[in-house]
């Protein structure tokens, strides 16, 4: 699911010839930070209820990735800088992007495996 996903977003560049949506191809990269460098590679902490400092900055951090590989399409889309369906695949992207991190988490989850 996940080359999928990159896939669309190399679609987005490649369909209108322009290479302006890649960057929102960067949060990729970007949003499993917060749980690589805080959270120690696991997905737990999203859903925990801990409050601890680095856990809190941990949940701040992803939501504004998640957040960012939304708006930054959008504000392409508004400035002109990209077309409508550059924006909408990259949109597709993203949401198959959040499905393969959920479907993870869930198998992390299963201790039965």
């Amino acid at each position: 699911m996940f080359s999928t996903s990159v896939l669309l977003q190399i679609l987005a560049c490649a369909l209108y010839s322009n290479w302006w949506p890649m960057l929102s191809a960067l949060m990729y990269v970007v949003v499993p930070m917060p749980c690589l460098f805080f959270g120690g590679g696991s997905t737990s902490f999203l859903v925990s209820r801990e409050s601890n400092g680095w856990i809190n900055g941990a949940k701040f951090l992803t939501g504004f990735s998640a957040v960012g590989s939304i708006a930054i399409p959008a504000i392409l889309r508004h400035a002109g800088l990209i077309e409508t369906g550059a924006m909408w695949i990259a949109f597709t992207s993203f949401f198959i992007l959040v499905c393969t991190v959920l479907c993870y988490h869930r198998a992390n989850l299963d201790e039965d495996w």
